[in-house]
Formats: structure tokens, C-alpha cells, sequence
């Protein structure tokens, strides 16, 4: 993989800061978007200092239609782009009875809508070269919604269900899909005061997180959750979803119900 190039959203702090800077000593080019221009171009002048490699700045705010659009033209038009690092997005909703709806349109924005429409801009080209990876920044919040706030999970859970149909959609034609769930991790998405709060046993350094995602990427994981002990846990959970299949969809409604039958 070595030259090709990886764009890197939320590029400017935390994980994305971390994915630029790995992926940079590993031998790639980088694009980097966010929104502030000044981060990125510090960022982008020391990985340039340290590494080597070509590193442009794509200052863009996903969660406004015309930064979305900028991005996805990029991603369309650039052969050059072999990897797309689907991590910008936010948290921080609170209760659902008290939330700002302005905040849950821009969280779905950005949680959803971006990750969606960045990865179907790279996938067509992807798909006909037979090779690209997309690697999309989910959260363990996916695995459980009643632990946490309502939106947030479920823009998580989207990025998961989608992550795993890409991967069937388009793992066979060549393109690697690989999403990543991380557990709590110090970062600027969670406050100091909050984190205070957390046993530190919980909580995961962002490079030990990014360095451990990488190496799940360089296994052929389709999935990484960085802190879990066991891979065999989350095969025996996909498992156990898999076993459910057959009685998804049936022609008539289960005993329990005490519904009767509708016959034609």
C-alpha cells in the first residue's frame, strides 16, 4: 500500500489525528479533512517534517451539504485514493427529552449521512479496480444502546449494519471493509470531567486504540473492537444473529400472538 493515498475525515484531533499519523509512517500519501484548516495544516506540516510523505489539507464541514459535496467529488474523481477513513463525528446528544433537535439533525448528518454518501462516492470506482479499503469508525455503543444515550447508538448501529453490508456487497469484488468499535477512548469527544468519573480501567489511549484497529486491519478483521479479549465472543454473537434468519420472515405470525391465520 505503500505511496497510495488515504483520506482521513475528522482528521484534525483524536482518532483521525492518530489514523494520519500512523497511516503516514506506514508510506501513504494523505488527504486530510476537517473542519478547522489551521489543525489540519500543523498536523499535515509535522507528518510532512517526520515522514516524508505528501500530505494536502481539504478544510470541509460534513455536516453541511456543500463540504459533503466537496469531499464526495474528490473521492469520485482522485485515483489516486485507495483508502477512505470514515471517522469524523459527534456525540454528546444528552437525554432525549431534553436534547437540541438542531444537534440530532447534525449528529445524523455527520454520523450517518456523511459516512453513507463518502463511502457510496469511492465504492463505484473501487469496486471496478477490485481493490480499495473503507475503513468506518463505529462504537461498542452499537452492541449497547440502553448503556448509553438514544441517538448516538443508533447512528453507531447504521455505521455497523452498513460497515457488514458493504462488506458482503463489495468484500467479493475486492474492496476491503473493515469497521471499528471502539470502547471509551481519551479523546476530545469526552469531556476530562467525565472521564474522571469512568473507572480507568475503561478507558483506552487513542494510540493504543488506532495501533490496535491497524493490526485488526492487517488480520482481515471485517469487524475490530479493539478492547474485547475474545474474538470468539463477537463470531459466536454474529452466530447466534445468523440462527435467527429462518424465522425472520414467515408467512404467518407466531403462536404466542393468537392471531388467526390469514389463508389465500
Amino acid at each position: 500500500m505503500t505511496k497510495q493515498t488515504a483520506l482521513v475525515t475528522g482528521a484534525s484531533t483524536g482518532i483521525g489525528a492518530t489514523y494520519a499519523d500512523r497511516l503516514a509512517r506506514r508510506g501513504h500519501n494523505l488527504i486530510l479533512v476537517a473542519r478547522s484548516a489551521d489543525k489540519l495544516e500543523k498536523l499535515a506540516e509535522r507528518l510532512r517534517t517526520e515522514t516524508g510523505v505528501a500530505v494536502e489539507i481539504l478544510p470541509a464541514d460534513l455536516s453541511d451539504a456543500n463540504g459533503l459535496a466537496t469531499v464526495e467529488q474528490r473521492l469520485r474523481d482522485d485515483s489516486g485514493i485507495a483508502m477512505l477513513v470514515n471517522n469524523a463525528g459527534i456525540a454528546g446528544e444528552g437525554p432525549i427529552v431534553t436534547a437540541d433537535p438542531a444537534l440530532l439533525t447534525k449528529m445524523i448528518d455527520l454520523n450517518v449521512t456523511a459516512v453513507t454518501r463518502l463511502a457510496a462516492a469511492v465504492a463505484p470506482r473501487f469496486a471496478a479496480a477490485g481493490d480499495g479499503t473503507i475503513v468506518n469508525i463505529t462504537s461498542v455503543t452499537a452492541l449497547m444502546p440502553e448503556a448509553f444515550t438514544s441517538v448516538y447508538p443508533a447512528t453507531k448501529a447504521f455505521v455497523l449494519a452498513f460497515s457488514e453490508a458493504l462488506t458482503a456487497e463489495l468484500g467479493p469484488k475486492g474492496v476491503r471493509i473493515q469497521a471499528v468499535l471502539p470502547g471509551i477512548t481519551r479523546t476530545a469527544i469526552w469531556e476530562e470531567e467525565s472521564l474522571a468519573g469512568i473507572p480507568p480501567e475503561m478507558i483506552m489511549e487513542v494510540d493504543e486504540m488506532v495501533d490496535a484497529a491497524l493490526a485488526g486491519l492487517d488480520l482481515g478483521e471485517t469487524v475490530t473492537i479493539p478492547a474485547l479479549p475474545d474474538r470468539a465472543d463477537w463470531d459466536g454473537f454474529v452466530a447466534t444473529r445468523t440462527a435467527l434468519r429462518p424465522g425472520l420472515s414467515l408467512a404467518h405470525a407466531a403462536p404466542r400472538y393468537g392471531v388467526v391465520p390469514v389463508l389465500k
